[in-house]
């Protein structure tokens, strides 16, 4: 990012890109109040994707072209875009280190992902960030995306006439507008809910931490009809009408739910130990925050709590947001742009440097 130059007073739009969907939005930051100026969502064939790698750019361009064309509601003008990448994709970590000047650090940073990234680090762009300094050294939280992910993201967005300048996974994105929030300043556990995995991260005054299990949505739909033998659009109706809140199939519901959540629970204890054993601070999680299609499957929440005695509660900083004369989306689809959301929010000075 140091060596991009693109004047400052140019906006920035968000680009989430899912497993076979697109959603778009630009936030006016120049007032007082964040104004979505524009914002719309559409699908594509899945098949454009491959192992994280877009491998059929021209889907996707298509489909972002009859988004702006036919389903935007409000306007996005301008070129510059920033877009998510999948967490699941990305290799990260933190590291302990000396203090360390930043030529060296870069060195030093090298050497440590060379040890647990399974792939030759010439083909891997990197980034980090400093999470804490002191006397005794750096923590440093460090993020390696695979060269033929990205670039073909920003393949896409020339192909797309668009003008890439910052790639970040939805979760660091969505992170951003949690910090919108109340409560954001207590060490927290978020999870993403996508439509086939769910992406999970601590976050303290920064990310910290994060990990991917298998299992979203469209998986909590495919097992409830299994379930209850149905059909996919009615398990879809019963998910988010009743979920595992109280209902007559109750039981039934959360029994098919079961192995898909307890394998997301394995994975948010596992990334609290972590933190709690390496925190230099002694710090303890204070809470749970879920976002994402997938985080309005009704009692979820409550779930949660119960099962890991954590306060759970869903990202509601829409009221950081304003749609002014634009309609907004309903309830269930607000938690869909959360992603996109954060990366409409990203500052400027994180990219114009």
């Amino acid at each position: 990012m140091s060596n991009t130059y693109f004047y400052q007073d140019k906006p920035i739009f968000g680009l989430d890109i899912g497993f076979s969907s697109l959603k778009v939005m630009q936030v006016d930051n120049t007032g007082k109040n964040k104004l979505i100026t524009g914002y719309g969502a559409t699908n594509f064939d899945s098949k454009a994707i491959k192992n994280g790698v877009i491998v059929e750019p021209e889907i996707i361009a298509k489909a972002l072209k009859d988004l702006f064309e036919h389903n935007l509601i409000g306007e996005i003008n301008t070129r510059r875009v920033s877009a998510t990448i999948p967490a699941s994709r990305t290799f990260n970590r933190t590291i302990i280190l000396p203090k360390l000047s930043k030529k060296d650090l870069d060195g030093a940073l090298l050497l440590e992902a060379e040890q647990y990234i399974p792939m030759p680090i010439d083909e891997l762009y990197m980034d980090y960030h400093i999470i804490s300094e002191s006397d005794k050294g750096l923590e440093v939280f460090v993020v390696a995306v695979p060269k033929n992910i990205s670039n073909s993201y920003v393949d896409l967005m020339n192909i797309s006439g668009l003008e890439p300048v910052a790639l970040e996974t939805s979760i660091s994105a969505a992170s951003r507008l949690f910090v919108q929030a109340e409560q954001s300043d207590l060490p927290s556990i978020l999870i993403d809910f996508g439509s086939l995995s769910s992406d999970i991260t601590i976050y303290d005054k920064g990310l910290i931490v994060t990990g991917t299990v298998s299992g979203g949505g469209d998986n909590f739909t495919d097992s409830i009809a299994k379930k209850l033998k149905i059909s996919h659009q009615e398990s879809h109706i019963v998910k988010t009408k009743y979920g595992l809140g109280k209902s007559k199939k109750q039981n039934e519901i959360t029994e098919a739910l079961t192995p898909l959540l307890d394998q997301l629970l394995r994975e948010i204890k596992r990334i609290i130990r972590y933190y709690e054993e390496r925190s230099a601070t002694k710090s303890k999680i204070s809470q749970v925050v879920t976002m994402g299609g997938g985080a309005n499957l009704p009692g979820l929440s409550e779930y949660i709590t119960d099962k890991l005695r954590l306060p759970t509660r869903m990202c509601d900083p829409w009221q950081h947001l304003d749609f002014s004369k634009l309609q907004p989306p309903n309830t269930i689809e607000k938690s869909m742009y959360v992603s996109v959301a954060g990366l409409a929010l990203i500052d400027s000075k994180e990219v114009y440097k």
